[in-house]
């Protein structure tokens, strides 16, 4: 069996992030509401991301890349925080990017080209175009001598989502200082990497904990998580797969990915006038609204401790209007 901290790393978040109590949120319904702020990150405007991708451009640096590719959307939070992370260790960035949403420049666009990162719009509705059109790029450059390093959308493969089995362990660290025991941690699920992770360092350091995703995408999660997961423990070479039963997967999807809905508008707007922290409307806005519902619902027991996982996404605040 491999521990997580025999694979490569480069530093790059200011680790741990804050782990603190929703004292307004909690009080309105009489539990424990904790938040983990992987907003604050450290790098750019903070966020996910730059977990996995302390693995990833280890990874790419040990290769010897000069380039490093990566897609998603045209406001996509990934492509922005690999192009900052790519500035810190002296690569170049190339964001392939799906021409759909706000392709103008506000929002991430804006960020995008303060970094200096080179951005590429593709009009398709397939990441396997982009896929392909990375493998031509990357020929391109193994012609010249060179190495081209490709991410894939929001970092999310095996070695990306180590990050956040190890975001499990840094959370319970800090749990066991504060005294208190978890019962359950909501995360947003938009590429599965972030969610697959923690269930798998649920597995490995919290067993006793709950993971609940809430999809903010029409993409079969459940398969693709208990992919990620399976292939997780192939790279740690556990002695047993890492399974399913732990995938808890919440729709909240809506009218279409990064199109907020009225119920997730107020959710962002409760978070900021409650406790002064601004979530995002394309992922921690339906997160956090779905979590909202739930627990209006009575969804939870009585006495139990939740954390909530901010995984960042503020440039979306400037670039998407809220219902």
């Amino acid at each position: 069996m491999k521990q997580i901290s025999d694979f490569p790393r480069v530093s790059l978040a200011v680790l741990p992030t804050p782990l603190h109590k929703l004292e307004n949120v909690s009080k309105r319904f009489g539990k424990n509401i904790y938040i983990k702020r992987d907003d604050m990150t450290g790098v750019a405007l903070g966020g996910n991301k730059v977990r996995k991708l302390e693995f990833l451009l280890a990874d790419a640096k040990n290769k010897g890349a000069e380039l490093i590719m990566t897609t998603g959307q045209a406001q996509s939070n990934h492509a922005m925080l690999t192009a900052a992370c790519a500035n810190k260790l002296g690569m170049k960035t190339c964001l392939m990017l799906k021409k759909r949403g706000v392709t103008g420049k506000l929002g991430n666009q804006i960020l995008n080209s303060i970094l200096g990162a080179e951005v590429e719009f593709y009009d398709t509705d397939s990441y396997a175009d982009i896929y392909a059109a990375m493998d031509e790029k990357t020929a391109a450059y193994a012609k010249q001598g060179k190495v081209a390093y490709g991410i894939p959308c929001g970092g999310s493969n095996a070695l990306g989502a180590l990050g956040y089995a190890e975001c499990v362990r840094e959370t319970m660290e800090q749990c066991k200082a504060l005294g208190i025991k978890p019962d359950r941690m909501v995360s947003v699920v938009g590429s599965g990497g972030t969610y697959a992770g923690l269930c798998a360092g649920a597995d490995l350091y919290a067993p006793d904990m709950k993971v609940t995703g809430i999809a903010v995408d029409s993409d079969p999660f459940d398969e693709i998580c208990a992919k990620l997961k399976l292939e997780i423990g192939e790279l740690l070479e556990l002695d047993r797969p890492l399974g399913a039963e732990n995938i808890e997967i919440y729709d909240n999807c809506g009218a279409g990915y990064s199109i907020p809905g009225p119920k997730d508008g107020e959710a962002v707007r409760y978070m900021a006038r409650q406790e002064g922290i601004i979530l995002d409307p394309v992922y921690t806005g339906k997160a956090f609204s779905k979590l909202l519902s739930m627990l209006e619902e009575g969804a939870f027991a009585e006495d139990d401790t939740i954390i909530f996982l901010h995984s960042g996404g503020a440039g979306g605040v400037f670039a998407i209007d809220l219902p």
